[in-house]
C-alpha cells in the first residue's frame, strides 16, 4: 500500500469518527431497504468479464452491513438481492447469482448467527433448490432476537401487490364475504396486511448504490413516505463511512409523512 492510499486512509477513518460522534442521539431508521447496485459494473471497472465475481464481492459487503446496521439499532433490514427482471439476464449470470444467494442465506442462518432471515418473493419464479435453502434460512432463525433480515429474492414490487390482492381476495372469500360487501369495507391497510412485509414497519430509509436514482420496483407500496439515499458508490466498495453519511442524511431530514 502506497504513502498516498495510507493517509487517505487514514484521512477517513477520521471522518467516520466524526460522522460516528455526529449520530450520538440522531434519530435512527427502524427498518432500512436496501438496493445494492453495482455489482456488475464493479467487476468491469477492475477489467473482470466474469461479472459473477462481482457478485460475490457484493455478497461478501451483507455481513459488514448487518453489523453496521446492529451497531446503530436499526430493527430492520431489506436487501433486494434479485428482481423478477433480473431473471432475464443470461440464465448462465442467474444461475451463477442463485448459488450465491444461497450461501448467503446459509451464512446468515448458520451458528453465532444473530439475526431473523425471512425471504420475501415469489417463490414459484425461483428454483426448487433456492426456495428450500430459503426457507431452511427462515426455519432455523425463526427463534433469534436480533434484528430481522428480509432477503428479497424473485422480488418485483407489483408482483407483490398483486399477492396481496389475491391473498385478501382468497381470505374473504373463505369467510362468505360478497364481492359488494368487501368493496364497502375496504380499507388501504387491509391491503397492507397482506404484503410480503406485513407485521414490519415501512422503510425510513431506502439506500441505493452506483449512482442509479430509481427504485425498479423495490418496496413500491411500503415506500410512499420513505426517505431516499444515492450514493455513486459500486456496491462492492460500499464502506461504514457511507453508511453513515446515508444515516446523517437521514437524520437531518424533518419527516411529514405527505402532511
Amino acid at each position: 500500500m502506497g504513502v498516498r492510499q495510507r493517509v487517505r486512509d487514514a484521512l477517513i477513518q477520521v471522518y467516520e469518527r466524526r460522522l460516528a460522534r455526529a449520530l450520538v442521539d440522531a434519530q435512527v431508521p427502524r427498518h432500512v431497504g436496501v438496493i445494492m447496485d453495482g455489482n456488475r459494473r464493479w467487476a468491469r471497472s477492475i477489467g473482470l468479464d466474469d461479472v459473477a465475481h462481482g457478485h460475490r464481492r457484493g455478497a461478501d459487503k451483507i455481513v459488514d452491513l448487518l453489523g453496521w446496521c446492529d451497531d446503530a439499532g436499526v430493527q430492520v433490514v431489506t436487501l433486494f438481492m434479485l428482481s423478477t427482471d433480473n431473471l432475464r439476464r443470461p440464465e448462465s449470470e442467474v444461475e451463477a447469482l442463485l448459488g450465491i444467494i444461497e450461501d448467503v442465506a446459509v451464512d446468515l442462518s448458520g451458528p453465532g448467527r444473530r439475526w431473523r432471515v425471512r425471504s420475501m418473493g415469489a417463490p414459484e419464479v425461483l428454483p426448487p433448490r433456492t426456495v428450500a435453502v430459503l426457507e431452511q434460512a427462515e426455519r432455523d432463525t425463526c427463534d433469534r432476537t436480533g434484528a430481522t433480515v428480509n432477503l428479497a429474492v424473485g422480488y418485483g414490487g407489483r408482483q407483490e401487490i398483486a399477492d396481496a390482492v389475491r391473498s385478501l381476495l382468497a381470505e374473504h372469500a373463505q369467510r362468505g364475504t360478497s364481492l359488494e360487501e368487501l368493496v364497502q369495507a375496504l380499507e388501504v391497510e387491509h391491503i397492507a396486511e397482506h404484503l410480503y412485509t406485513r407485521g414490519q414497519p415501512d422503510p425510513d430509509l431506502v439506500i441505493r448504490t452506483s449512482g442509479e436514482q430509481r427504485l425498479s420496483g423495490f418496496l413500491l407500496w411500503q415506500t410512499a413516505n420513505t426517505e431516499f439515499h444515492f450514493t455513486d458508490v459500486y456496491w462492492p466498495d460500499f464502506r461504514r463511512v457511507d453508511f453513515l453519511r446515508a444515516l446523517r442524511d437521514y437524520s437531518a431530514r424533518h419527516r411529514r409523512f405527505g402532511g
